[in-house]
This record gives structure tokens, sequence and C-alpha cells, in this order.
């Protein structure tokens, strides 16, 4: 299954106003925004659980990072409340599920495989650095390697975001609004912007909090099936 398998081209996706599909697990739905393989995939999903919904214990073979938007996720590490950004590494094995139910932003299978590391922060309680060189903008670091820099981005209204990424970026609209090339984005809408792809945000007037990765679209093999 391809989904906006062309990492050449400027993808928007208004995650809130897409409709549910079916999970294999019951109870379990889903919104795709990118995706290479069928249920083995380099994948980037919005995923909702139902109330006491779970899935099976399973190992992360590419690994998993996510970001809960609402409700609580759980596992057998902990509660995670909406804020909460986790990146469970290659190798690593849980047993997800929602006692009250939740929606999460989670991608899948795009780790080094020789990666170990475990991040679990909840981004309410950090702090943020403003940026000098972008008036307007403060940045809270999330994660960065030889691969990818992750990080949230707090815009003040009316900010305007302009930045050319080298390698390709994907933004999620967490909070707020901003407008970008005629696209207006707002919570729960995504966008990847290819190798060179240009940003010209017009934050709006409650400015916007964006979750935003970039670097790791020099990276974009499929999983190996063995």
């Amino acid at each position: 299954m391809d989904i906006n398998a062309d990492f050449s081209l400027r993808v928007v996706l208004h995650g809130a106003a897409m409709a549910w599909v079916d999970s294999p697990v019951a109870s379990v739905q889903r919104r795709m925004l990118d995706r290479i393989g069928d249920e083995v995939a380099r994948a980037t999903t919005i995923v909702r659980y139902a109330p006491g919904s779970q899935f099976t214990a399973h190992t992360h073979g590419g690994g998993e990072e996510f970001i809960v938007l609402d409700g609580v996720f759980q596992d057998e590490h902990g509660d995670y409340s909406p804020g909460s950004y986790i990146r469970n590494p290659p190798t690593s094995r849980h047993t997800p599920g929602s006692a009250q139910g939740c929606i999460i932003f989670v991608k899948l299978w795009q780790f080094a495989p020789e990666d170990r590391t475990h991040v679990i922060v909840d981004m309410n309680k950090m702090g943020k650095i403003g940026d000098l060189l972008r008036p307007g903008v403060a940045v809270t670091p999330l994660f960065e390697d030889e691969r990818e820099t992750v990080q949230l981005e707090h815009w003040e209204p009316g900010a305007q975001v302009q930045l050319t990424y080298t390698d390709g970026a994907e933004l999620l609209v967490l909070a707020g609004d901003f407008c970008d090339a005629g696209d207006h984005l707002h919570a729960m809408s995504w966008m990847r912007l290819p190798r060179g792809g240009r940003l010209a945000a017009l934050a709006g007037n409650q400015g916007a909090r964006v979750w935003i990765k970039q670097g790791h679209l020099r990276f974009i093999d499929p999983p190996i099936v063995l």
C-alpha cells in the first residue's frame, strides 16, 4: 500500500477532517497520512483507540514515535496524557491500549536499526528558548541525533516563520493555526515538505504550537520483511 509515497512532493492533510478507517484490531481506527507497505509499513498515522481497547503485546522492529493528542494512552510502562512525546526504539516491546480512549499521532519504522534511545517527555512541562534569528518564535528541543532533529515550536500571533529545510521536514499543528502557500493549517493538520522545501508561514491570531521533525527525509526506505 502506497499513500503519499512520493517524497519529492509537498503534502498538506487536515487530520481532523479525515474519515476514520478501521484497523485490523477491533476498536482501533486510523487516518493514514503517508505509508509504504502493508500492515508492516513505514507509516505516519493518526490513530484512535476506543475506550477499553488494547493491542496484543508486540515488538517494534523498526521503532515507534508518537504524540498523545487527546485522552490517555497506556502501556505497561505508564499512562501518557496529551502532550506526551514518546520514542520507542527498535527491539522495544509493549502492550498499548487505553481505558478511557485516546488519539495519537504515530510514526512507525523510521528509526535507524541500531538506535536504542528511549524518550518519554511531557511537552507541557518543558521550557522554551527564544530563537534570536526568527522573531516571534521559541523552541522546545525534544530529540536530536545524526539523522534528525525534533522540536516543538511556539509561534506568537502574527509571527512570520520562514525557513528552507535542506533535508525536508514534517510539521504537525498541536494548537492554534497558520497559513502557508495558500493552505490554512489548524490542530491535527500535517504538512510534509520535500528536501529543499520552503516554509513561509504566517501564524494566526492565537499563534501556533507546531511539532517539527527535520532531516529524516533522507531515509525513506520501506521496512524489510523477512
